[in-house]
């Protein structure tokens, strides 16, 4: 049984996962990288935590599959999109593992390891998919071998709204949990920018008018509770519209936000109208983890997918729609 380390190391999450061409989860280890108060993602002190962290994680994945190094068919890493210095730790540590212990090495997109991952853990087969993230904010379908983008962001994405208006209140990202907290007690619902263009979306001018009404004295609570109905509210739109249009019977929701109980609520009742399944990835894999990288990593092995040690690049600004994925139809 063929069995692949992956590792994960995109943004603010170090992570290393043992997986089997069976789909089976041996083990899933990270460890996050928690910025300042009221700080954002520095690159280069997320790279210092992983550099640190990297030894602990990598073992601590292997304890736990009960397998050796020698014991693994294939390495693989996120190679893009992310955030440079941290991309390039992870990368280096899978090539230096595959060039010490000579195992195959496969670079792996991130988010299509969110995709295949959901897939996975949901056994959701042909559906629309919704990757809702920090760098992410797209539906997509599969389609001739390759995920393919049915609406996207066109600035910032829900993620980046969500954890922008934290550190605006001087929370620490990724802030999600915290300003779903504070929603839960908000009780009216303010006027924000509500803006779809044709399947497309846009945050930043919500982004904007919330802090607008912050400063004229409106509570915590009520801005952020508006900022979750109003945003999740557009995600339902784009999201019924593509399974209208598909006729597809299977809504898959992927990434850090798909975390959000009340956007699950939500999404819930946009699936029913439209006789659709909701499949949900659960919360302990909705986030950025080696799972995600590792699935993906053996598929594109056992489809004769690697790349030398020398050539194992990482790719900052990468759209998942220029990647090919061979097992889809």
């Amino acid at each position: 049984m063929s069995t692949c380390l992956g590792i994960e190391s995109t943004a603010h999450t170090f992570g290393a996962a043992v997986v089997s061409e069976d789909g089976r989860i041996m083990s899933d280890v990270k460890d996050i990288y928690v910025p300042p108060t009221g700080s954002g993602i520095h690159p280069r002190e997320a790279a210092r935590h992983h550099v640190s962290e990297a030894p602990r994680v990598l073992r601590k994945a292997l304890v736990e599959a009960g397998i050796s190094i020698d014991d693994l068919s294939c390495i693989s890493y996120s190679a893009g999109p992310g955030l440079g210095p941290a991309l390039r730790v992870g990368a280096v540590a899978a090539r230096a593992i595959s060039s010490y212990y000579g195992k195959p090495l496969v670079p792996v997109h991130h988010a299509i390891g969110h995709l295949e991952l959901g897939r996975l853990l949901t056994g959701a087969r042909r559906p629309v998919a919704l990757l809702i993230s920090g760098g992410h904010t797209t539906v997509l379908i599969p389609k001739r071998r390759r995920w393919r983008v049915f609406g996207e962001t066109l600035d910032i994405t829900v993620g980046q709204l969500i954890d922008q208006f934290g550190r605006h209140l001087g929370l620490s990202s990724p802030s999600g949990p915290k300003i779903e907290g504070l929603a839960s007690t908000g009780s009216t619902l303010l006027e924000l920018p509500y803006t779809v263009r044709g399947n497309d979306l846009s945050f930043s001018g919500m982004l904007t008018a919330a802090k607008r009404l912050l400063a004229r004295g409106h509570r915590q609570e009520d801005v952020a509770y508006s900022i979750q109905e109003t945003a999740f509210a557009m995600l339902c739109e784009v999201a019924e519209r593509a399974l209208a249009f598909t006729g597809y019977h299977e809504l898959m929701v992927v990434g850090g936000v798909a975390a959000n109980s009340r956007l699950r609520a939500m999404l819930k009742a946009a699936a029913r109208r439209q006789d659709a399944k909701l499949e949900l990835v659960p919360p302990r894999f909705s986030g950025d983890c080696g799972a995600q990288i590792a699935w993906p990593g053996i598929m594109y092995y056992k489809g004769g997918v690697r790349v030398r040690p020398v050539d194992a690049n990482v790719i900052q600004r990468w759209r998942l729609d220029v990647v090919d994925v061979p097992w889809i139809e």
